[in-house]
Protein backbone atom coordinates (compact mmCIF):
# COMPACT_ATOMS: atom_id res chain seq x y z
CA UNK A 1 0.00 0.00 0.00
CA UNK A 2 1.32 3.62 -0.90
CA UNK A 3 0.48 6.22 1.09
CA UNK A 4 0.38 9.07 -1.86
CA UNK A 5 0.89 13.14 -1.61
CA UNK A 6 2.27 12.66 2.33
CA UNK A 7 4.82 15.25 1.74
CA UNK A 8 7.44 12.95 2.68
CA UNK A 9 8.65 12.67 -0.88
CA UNK A 10 8.91 16.29 -1.70
CA UNK A 11 11.56 16.48 1.29
CA UNK A 12 15.39 16.00 0.46
CA UNK A 13 17.56 15.80 3.86
CA UNK A 14 21.43 15.66 4.96
CA UNK A 15 21.87 11.73 5.90
CA UNK A 16 22.70 12.35 9.59
CA UNK A 17 19.70 14.65 10.33
CA UNK A 18 17.23 12.28 8.76
CA UNK A 19 18.54 9.74 11.14
CA UNK A 20 17.35 11.59 13.58
CA UNK A 21 14.14 12.15 12.72
CA UNK A 22 13.53 8.51 11.88
CA UNK A 23 15.15 7.27 14.91
CA UNK A 24 13.07 9.91 17.39
CA UNK A 25 9.96 8.19 15.82
CA UNK A 26 10.87 4.44 16.05
CA UNK A 27 12.31 3.63 12.14
CA UNK A 28 15.24 1.89 11.61
CA UNK A 29 17.90 1.76 9.22
CA UNK A 30 19.92 -0.53 10.19
CA UNK A 31 21.45 -2.87 7.68
CA UNK A 32 19.25 -1.60 5.21
CA UNK A 33 21.45 0.43 2.89
CA UNK A 34 24.01 0.48 0.00
CA UNK A 35 26.02 3.56 -1.16
CA UNK A 36 23.36 5.24 -3.08
CA UNK A 37 20.14 3.85 -0.96
CA UNK A 38 18.34 4.27 2.54
CA UNK A 39 15.21 2.59 3.71
CA UNK A 40 13.78 3.01 7.08
CA UNK A 41 11.51 0.26 9.04
CA UNK A 42 8.96 0.51 11.80
CA UNK A 43 7.45 -3.29 12.40
CA UNK A 44 3.94 -3.72 13.65
CA UNK A 45 3.47 -7.04 15.54
CA UNK A 46 -0.67 -7.13 15.68
CA UNK A 47 -3.28 -9.66 15.73
CA UNK A 48 -3.74 -9.73 12.01
CA UNK A 49 0.19 -10.52 11.44
CA UNK A 50 2.96 -8.73 10.93
CA UNK A 51 3.59 -5.47 8.86
CA UNK A 52 6.11 -2.71 8.12
CA UNK A 53 5.80 0.53 7.51
CA UNK A 54 8.69 1.36 5.08
CA UNK A 55 10.33 4.81 3.89
CA UNK A 56 13.15 4.48 1.08
CA UNK A 57 15.38 7.27 0.20
CA UNK A 58 18.36 7.32 -2.16
CA UNK A 59 21.26 9.87 -2.13
CA UNK A 60 20.87 12.84 -4.51
CA UNK A 61 24.71 13.57 -3.94
CA UNK A 62 27.31 11.95 -1.46
CA UNK A 63 27.92 8.61 0.24
CA UNK A 64 25.28 6.57 2.68
CA UNK A 65 28.20 4.51 4.08
CA UNK A 66 30.51 7.82 4.46
CA UNK A 67 27.19 9.46 6.28
CA UNK A 68 28.17 12.07 4.32
CA UNK A 69 24.67 12.57 1.95
CA UNK A 70 21.82 14.44 0.88
CA UNK A 71 18.45 12.22 0.60
CA UNK A 72 15.33 12.03 -1.53
CA UNK A 73 13.03 10.58 0.49
CA UNK A 74 10.23 8.19 -1.60
CA UNK A 75 6.67 7.10 -1.44
CA UNK A 76 6.17 5.72 2.40
CA UNK A 77 4.73 1.96 1.76
CA UNK A 78 2.89 -0.20 3.81
CA UNK A 79 3.62 -3.85 3.44
CA UNK A 80 2.60 -7.62 5.17
CA UNK A 81 5.43 -10.11 5.82
CA UNK A 82 5.32 -13.66 5.06
CA UNK A 83 7.59 -15.81 6.41
CA UNK A 84 9.29 -17.38 4.65
CA UNK A 85 9.28 -15.24 1.41
CA UNK A 86 9.23 -11.57 2.42
CA UNK A 87 6.87 -8.60 2.01
CA UNK A 88 4.27 -8.17 0.30
CA UNK A 89 2.68 -4.66 -0.94
CA UNK A 90 0.15 -5.18 -3.08
CA UNK A 91 -3.39 -3.74 -3.29
CA UNK A 92 -4.66 -7.50 -3.10
CA UNK A 93 -3.25 -7.20 0.38
CA UNK A 94 -5.59 -6.43 3.42
CA UNK A 95 -4.36 -3.61 5.95
CA UNK A 96 -6.36 -3.24 8.92
CA UNK A 97 -8.09 0.34 9.30
CA UNK A 98 -6.45 1.09 12.51
CA UNK A 99 -2.97 0.07 11.45
CA UNK A 100 -3.01 2.76 8.24
CA UNK A 101 -4.63 5.41 10.61
CA UNK A 102 -1.43 4.54 12.76
CA UNK A 103 0.97 4.63 9.76
CA UNK A 104 -0.51 7.61 8.42
CA UNK A 105 -0.15 9.51 11.39
CA UNK A 106 3.64 8.81 12.01
CA UNK A 107 4.22 10.01 8.53
CA UNK A 108 2.30 13.00 9.35
CA UNK A 109 4.92 13.01 12.61
CA UNK A 110 7.97 12.23 10.43
CA UNK A 111 7.32 14.79 8.12
CA UNK A 112 6.68 17.87 10.41
CA UNK A 113 9.85 17.25 12.08
CA UNK A 114 12.02 16.27 8.48
CA UNK A 115 10.62 19.32 6.82
CA UNK A 116 12.46 22.00 9.13
CA UNK A 117 15.97 20.39 8.25
CA UNK A 118 14.97 19.87 4.51
CA UNK A 119 17.41 20.96 1.64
Amino acid sequence: MNFENTGIETLTLDLNRLDEVMEHNGMIRAGQWDYERVTYDYKFQIKEGIYYLRIPGFAVEGDVGAYDAYIKLMTPILGKHYYPHGVEYGEDEYFPEHLVKQCKKMITQIYEEAKVFAE
